[in-house]
């Protein structure tokens, strides 16, 4: 997804969007098109409280519109949720500490492009892609390669494996399935590593491999730095996403956190693979 496509929504989502806060209007398509174009009207046709109540209180919600703004319209409820309050809550092994940091996070759902990012990060985690590659090895046969978007651990190896020119992609989605885990998963990326009661490390298995929540925003931090510094990137207007989230990592985490704690606390597992 590169920024030109940042403000791209379907023609459901727009009338999604009108049915719900102007059901009465008399020219839906002049009305359709003046939200595609302005993108100040449709945050706020995306804010209304209608929207929200609607999506939440509808189960077949994903017959209506995208996946992406029904992740968008959760984002920006974040900022409106946020504004409430002084602090957000960290979690350890053993307690919940108050940070005094949602200025920061409002401010930073305030960037378009970011939440525009997020939303699309999201939704992509709503399905899992496989994929198969050709690899030519030192003694010059070809083998084929095969993987899915969600194994971590497959997609670092075939960091090393794949030309500089194509690793962009790897970069991006390894530091996405970082974000996505500590944002929407955190007691997995936590339950997966410790034992609840004692806090101790579980032990590393052969074709097992184990790695802390610390070792995932670290990993996060890194492969969005690459993916920053990457040519690809600069060409598809997408830099100054990932310095964002590079430096922001921390941060970018909490607005997921929130969504999947209050938001689809009973939900998540029906959405994501």
């Amino acid at each position: 997804m590169d920024r030109k496509s940042a403000g791209f929504i379907t023609d459901r989502d727009l009338d999604f969007l009108i049915e719900t806060v102007h059901p009465g209007v008399i020219d839906k398509l002049k009305l359709r098109e003046i939200i595609r174009e302005d993108e100040g009207l449709r945050s706020t046709f995306i804010a209304d409280e209608k929207v929200f109540g609607r999506l939440m209180n509808d189960d077949e919600i994903f017959l209506k519109i995208s996946s992406r703004l029904f992740f968008e319209i959760l984002l920006r409820r974040v900022v409106s949720d946020f504004k409430g309050v002084s602090y957000t809550l960290e979690k350890t092994n053993t307690m919940k500490i108050p940070v005094f940091d949602t200025k920061e996070v409002v401010e930073l759902l305030t960037k378009d492009f970011l939440v525009d990012y997020l939303a699309h990060m999201l939704s992509s985690f709503t399905k899992i892609e496989n994929y198969m590659i050709w690899h030519k090895t030192k003694s010059g046969v070809l083998e084929t390669i095969q993987f899915n978007d969600i194994d971590i651990f497959n997609l670092m190896g075939l960091c090393g494996v794949v030309e500089n020119q194509h690793r962009l992609g790897f970069y991006k989605r390894i530091a996405d399935i970082c974000l996505f885990i500590l944002g929407i998963y955190p007691d997995y990326a936590e339950s997966e590593y410790r034992y609840p009661f004692s806090g101790h490390a579980r032990p590393q298995f052969r074709g097992k491999i184990r790695i802390s929540p610390e070792e995932y925003e670290k990993e996060g931090r890194k492969f969005y730095k690459l993916a920053a510094e990457h040519r690809s990137a600069k060409e598809l207007d997408l830099s100054e996403t990932f310095w964002a989230l590079h430096e922001n990592f921390q941060k970018a985490k909490k607005p997921l956190n929130f969504i999947a704690e209050v938001y689809l606390q009973y939900k998540r597992h029906k959405l994501f693979v």
